[in-house]
C-alpha cells in the first residue's frame, strides 16, 4: 500500500490517535511553538509541508490569528479533515502535492512540517531544506517536528520498546496501532546530526535542535536578514 493510501485510511481518527502516538505531543509542538519569533499581531506567511489534517498549522493560526496558512500534503482524504478545520477561515489555501514540487522563492516567513519529512529519502530530505530555504525570505524561520534515528541499532531497539510501552499507557486501540506500524514501514527517518548538517549545507544559520525526547525532536533554522553573497570572490 502507498503511504498516501496509508495517510487517506486514517484521516479521520487522526486527529484523535495523534496525541497517544506521540507521547511527548504536548512537549513537542509546545516547543515549536515557543520558539516561533513573531508578534501575536504578526501579518505573517506561512508553509505547513505535510500538513496532513491542519493541525499544527491550526496551532499557529490560533496564535498567530492574522496568518496566512498554505497547507500541502499528499493524501486528498488528510487536506479534506483540514478543509472542514478551517471552513471558516479565508487565510488558508491547499495545495495536493509531494514535498519534490516545491518551488516558492522567496514568500514565507515560517515553513513548518511535523512528522512528514521521516518518509522521504535522505537525498530527498537535503534537497528539500535547500527548497524551503528558498522559499523563505530573509529574516524566516523553518521549524520541523519530526523523527530521528537513534545511533545505533541497540538504540533503535530502545526507541521503539519505549514509544510501544508509552503509546499502550495512552489508551491507543489496536486497530490505530496495527495502523501506525503500517505507516512507519515507510519511515526513512535519519540521524539528527546529518538533518542540523543538512540545513547548514543549505545555508540556514541559528541552527538548533531545541527538544528531543527518543525519536522525537524539533529541530531547524533560520534563513539570515541578508541574503548570502554568492557571487564568485
Amino acid at each position: 500500500m502507498k503511504l498516501r493510501d496509508l495517510f487517506d485510511q486514517c484521516a479521520t481518527a487522526y486527529d484523535r490517535d495523534r496525541p497517544k502516538l506521540v507521547p511527548s505531543f504536548d512537549e513537542l509542538y509546545g516547543t515549536a511553538m515557543r520558539v516561533m519569533p513573531f508578534a501575536s499581531e504578526a501579518r505573517i506567511h506561512v508553509l505547513d509541508l505535510g500538513a496532513g489534517t491542519g493541525l499544527f498549522g491550526a496551532m499557529v493560526s490560533k496564535v498567530f490569528p492574522a496568518t496566512r496558512l498554505h497547507l500541502t500534503d499528499i493524501s486528498e482524504a488528510m487536506l479534506a479533515q483540514a478543509k472542514q478545520r478551517f471552513a471558516s477561515n479565508p487565510l488558508v489555501t491547499y495545495s495536493l502535492q509531494e514535498h519534490a514540487q516545491l518551488a516558492a522563492i522567496s514568500e514565507y516567513d515560517l515553513v513548518i512540517s511535523a512528522l512528514s519529512i521521516h518518509h522521504l529519502e535522505n537525498r530527498d530530505k537535503r534537497i528539500l531544506f535547500q527548497k524551503i530555504y528558498h522559499a523563505l525570505r530573509p529574516g524566516g524561520m523553518f521549524i520541523n517536528v519530526d523523527q530521528a534515528l537513534a545511533p545505533s541499532r541497540t538504540g533503535e531497539d530502545q526507541y521503539e520498546r519505549i514509544w510501544l510501552e508509552d503509546a499502550k499507557t495512552n489508551g491507543i486501540s489496536g486497530l490505530a496501532l496495527t495502523q501506525a506500524r503500517e505507516r512507519m514501514r515507510e519511515d526513512k527517518s535519519a540521524l539528527l546530526s546529518d538533518q542540523l548538517m543538512w540545513l547548514a549545507e543549505a545555508g540556514f544559520d541559528d541552527i538548533d535542535c531545541w527538544y528531543k525526547r527518543f525519536r522525537f525532536v524539533v529541530y531547524g533554522g533560520a534563513k539570515r536578514q541578508e541574503l548570502r553573497n554568492e557571487q564568485p570572490q
